[in-house]
């Protein structure tokens, strides 16, 4: 009797480490398969001008683009392929900008292994996944959806006062680039297009 045909999944995240745990974790998965791997967006998009996986596992955080951006690119593209999350992200607004955007599925990287797999099968039998700790702030979610650091806080509180990135650098004893790095995640972790929308959003939600 002829096995079914395995998963093909195009796995696209710049953390190497976790690429190559997530390579060995399917090496011993009986009906999944690593088809490719991509650091960048370019690099997916190489991909899959040249064959298309049936799961693609994806990071929000890429070096040259956005993952909702991306993920939204991929689903007008190539509306077959089924997308599975896989993001250290775990708020409101970012899940759900994520679904938005064409996402089956959504699973934090500090996940349970049956968790990755299962995210894998489920989104290929048309349903959609949420791993445990998703499932959980879905369900349980507030008026107040996103959570910050103090950190965070501190650098929103500079945002809103208009500091430019080099003055909040300094005020935080931080370099720029590290500034300009931590403003980028803040936007992503609010689901903010821009720095007016964010200022806005930390009024309306009194976040600082």
């Amino acid at each position: 009797m002829k096995k079914p045909d395995k998963i093909n999944i195009l796995i696209v995240d710049d953390h190497r480490i976790l690429v190559e745990g997530l390579k060995k974790l399917f090496d011993n998965s009986e009906i999944i398969q690593v088809a490719g791997t991509a650091y960048t967006g370019m690099e997916c998009r190489s991909i899959l001008s040249k064959k298309i996986p049936d799961v693609i596992l994806l990071d929000i955080s890429l070096p040259d683009v956005s993952g909702i951006d991306l993920c939204k690119e991929i689903k007008e593209q190539y509306p077959e392929i089924r997308i599975v999350v896989l993001s250290s992200f775990s708020e409101y607004a970012m899940v759900r900008r994520m679904f938005e955007s064409g996402a089956s599925g959504y699973v934090v990287k500090n996940a349970m292994p049956e968790e990755i797999i299962m995210s894998v099968e489920k989104v290929m039998e048309n349903e959609t996944f949420l791993c445990e700790e998703i499932d959980l702030l879905m369900r349980k979610r507030t008026h107040n959806p996103v959570w910050l650091t103090p950190r965070e806080k501190e650098l929103l509180r500079h945002i809103v006062d208009g500091y430019t990135n080099p003055e909040i650098a300094e005020k935080m004893y931080l370099g720029v680039e590290t500034i300009n790095s931590y403003r980028k995640n803040l936007l992503i972790k609010m689901g903010a297009r821009n720095t007016a929308l964010l200022v806005r959003m930390a009024l309306e939600q009194k976040l600082i």
